[in-house]
């Protein structure tokens, strides 16, 4: 049988996947593949998984399912996420040909070249999590407007609800030397935006890890990382994926309201309101100090986007716990809102927790939350109604329009025009747009 050339890509979850996905398939370009579409038909498929949730399972046997009617034969390769949590299920997937766990993700083409089409079972190759420790820098490129820029990965903290540490390992992270590098690679195949990524990004440079065969102690925190960008890069925006509110610290928010560069926009994890909850969960602050994050956030830069995530349904959330999130949340000074439902995860501490809620009584509570931030978006949106702001323009599923986020992350909706697309230029906001997702602008 001739060697496969054509390699397909498709990605489940979050930005951090996202630009490890187009590593992998930088990984295949240097040794002569071709990335081509999901839905030509490639000789390849490489899925990258997620695990947040028990609906990003299913979804990876659906898209196993997609690649195979694509091409029917293809080899199928499955990581990320849920490949290093659960590969012997996922190896039972008809047409899963490999399983690659998070340490043997970034070596996918040391085992490519003997692949063979399996029968029956495929093959898993999943060390023990505990034992991964080296960083693999990775970046995404899209439609060169805007790259996801991984600089940490892995988590040392120990939320009830969470299977990331035993999916992705102990937390470790790039140097800023190698980030910056990243960076200005970026900017020089002319990306204007870059979005720092990680599994918890405020953690960066604690501890330390082995990158390229080599154990590195890190001396820098993540206040050195974006000062360092900040200065040594030139590109016209960095924004904050998401950052732990305990990690957010003043001299961060101080540093990015000072900033030219660095966006006024973050995105804070909540996950309850309720201090009860919080404990229950293991989070690492309570309510007040998520308060005062958003107070000072708002206070050195009251135009400011802050988003947060938000889980109902937890194991012994009542009613009145429940309202009590709401309440705070309504009273915040935020811009929306992502509602998670929460599902048992197996090997977690909350799957063993009492007072399990009914799930419908989880999805009511994620619809009042839901209609909470779209009542949040849109107040928040009306607030800059008037105004002129920066907006960098990206391509629109309608070829007769443009999108685009300002600075402070409202999403901008204009008619295309020869030149706009990846510029920056300032936008007068006139309207919202009837489901209240967006501006309209001229």
């Amino acid at each position: 049988m001739a060697t496969p050339r054509t390699v397909a890509f498709h990605t489940l979850g979050c930005k951090l996947n996202f630009s490890e996905t187009s590593a992998l398939a930088r990984l295949f370009e240097d040794k002569g593949y071709w990335p081509i579409r999901f839905e030509d038909g490639a000789d390849i498929y490489v899925i990258n998984t997620c695990s947040v949730t028990e609906q990003a399972d299913k979804e990876c046997k659906k898209i196993v399912r997609q690649a195979l009617r694509q091409r029917p034969g293809a080899f199928v390769v499955v990581t990320g996420c849920y490949a290093q949590l659960k590969p012997a299920e996922i190896a039972d997937i008809p047409g899963v040909d490999l399983v690659l766990g998070a340490g043997e993700k970034f070596r996918i083409l040391d085992y490519i070249d003997d692949l063979s089409k399996a029968q029956g079972k495929g093959m898993v190759r999943a060390g023990e999590i505990r034992e991964i420790n080296t960083f693999n820098s990775s970046f995404s490129f899209g439609d060169r407007t805007r790259s996801f820029l991984k600089v940490q990965d892995g988590c040392d903290y120990k939320c009830t609800f969470c299977t990331i540490p035993l999916a992705r390992g102990a937390s470790r992270s790039d140097t800023v030397e190698n980030a910056v590098a990243n960076a200005r690679h970026i900017a020089e195949k002319g990306s204007r935006e870059i979005v720092l990524t990680g599994v918890n990004l405020g953690d960066f440079g604690n501890g330390t890890a082995v990158i390229e065969g080599e154990r590195v102690k890190k001396e820098a925190l993540f206040i050195d990382l974006i000062r360092e960008l900040d200065v040594a890069v030139d590109i016209d925006r960095f924004r904050i994926s998401s950052i732990e509110p305990n990690l957010l610290t003043d001299e961060v928010i101080s540093f990015v309201a000072g900033s030219q560069r660095f966006m006024p926009h973050f995105h804070v994890p909540l996950q309850s309101g309720n201090d009860k909850q919080l404990r229950d969960m293991r989070r690492r602050y309570r309510r007040d100090l998520y308060a005062e994050r958003v107070s000072t956030i708002k206070r050195l830069m009251p135009q400011a986007c802050i988003g947060c995530d938000v889980i109902v349904g937890f194991p012994g959330e009542t009613e009145a716990d429940f309202l009590e999130t709401y309440a705070f949340l309504q009273a915040l000074d935020i811009s929306y809102l992502h509602v998670f439902t929460y599902s048992e995860r197996a090997n977690t501490l909350a799957i063993d927790l009492p007072g399990v809620v009914p799930t419908e009584e989880r999805r009511r509570r994620n619809q009042a939350l839901r209609g909470l931030s779209e009542m949040k978006r849109r107040a928040f949106y009306r607030q800059h109604l008037g105004a002129a702001r920066p907006v960098l323009f990206e391509q629109h599923r309608d070829p007769a329009l443009l999108s685009g986020f300002t600075d402070n992350y409202i999403k901008i909706e204009v008619p295309a025009a020869p030149g706009l697309l990846n510029t920056l230029a300032p936008v007068f906001l006139t309207d919202l747009s009837p489901d209240g997702e967006s501006v309209t602008g001229s």
